[in-house]
């Protein structure tokens, strides 16, 4: 077993130790600890019943501290997500601007979810994508006005979203249907302004969807090409 004193350091690699071990971890919280530990089994560092036991709480695990605590006694150089943790370690903006006009903007992979998000768009589109995102902080709130274009928001299990206070003339509003009563929320997303002849939608991510035989291939009865994320 390595020294204790080197494996304090094992536990930088985490988010735990950066973000608030109190915080909720997400998917890829979860992947990174559990690839850290295959390594760990792979170089004998953990016997099978480690590892299986390890995995367990780790692929269960709800807070950074659940995940911290199953790698603690494992040297740093095991960690496979620094720069993902990186990510966890930059602070969360109290407010970030998008203004858009006839033009696409995306937010995806592991951004820092700010406090509060304001959104202008004008015959464009906003694409605000949660599935892998840091959140530091339980609540976002966007202020949105939306004429002639699109505000979309990709959200994952444990993000609610609330539009209540938005005014719409000519335009939609989407949203997911929120969870039941005792459903962990990691992020609670409260959207305010204004939509006119645009739309504002929310929810997971499109299936992925089979491209169509070409005419050649529908005539050779050719097998369809495989599923492509939307």
């Amino acid at each position: 077993m390595a020294d204790p004193q080197s494996t304090s350091g094992g536990r930088s690699d985490l988010p735990a130790t950066i973000a608030g071990e109190e915080l909720r971890a997400s998917h890829a919280d979860r992947d990174q600890v559990v690839e850290v530990l295959r390594v760990a089994a792979g170089d004998g560092r953990l016997s099978s019943e480690e590892l299986d036991d390890r995995l367990e709480r780790a692929l269960t695990a709800r807070t950074y501290a659940e995940l911290a605590a199953l790698t603690t006694d494992l040297p740093a150089t095991l960690g496979v997500g620094v720069a993902r943790s990186g990510a966890v370690a930059a602070a969360a903006k109290d407010l970030v601007r998008i203004h858009v006009s006839g033009s696409s903007v995306s937010r995806d992979g592991h951004w820092v979810v700010p406090k509060e998000l304001d959104v202008k768009v004008k015959g464009g589109g906003v694409t605000l994508d949660f599935t892998e995102a840091v959140i530091t902080q339980p609540l976002l709130r966007i202020t949105a006005e939306v004429k002639g274009g699109g505000l979309r928001l990709i959200t994952r299990p444990g993000i609610v979203v609330d539009a209540d206070d938005i005014s719409v003339h000519g335009g939609s509003v989407s949203l997911p249907e929120p969870p039941g009563a005792g459903f962990p929320v990691d992020l609670r997303i409260e959207i305010v302004g204004s939509v006119r002849g645009a739309g504002i939608t929310a929810g997971p991510p499109s299936p992925p969807r089979r491209p169509r035989r070409t005419f050649w291939q529908w005539l050779r009865r050719a097998p369809r090409p495989p599923a492509i994320a939307a």
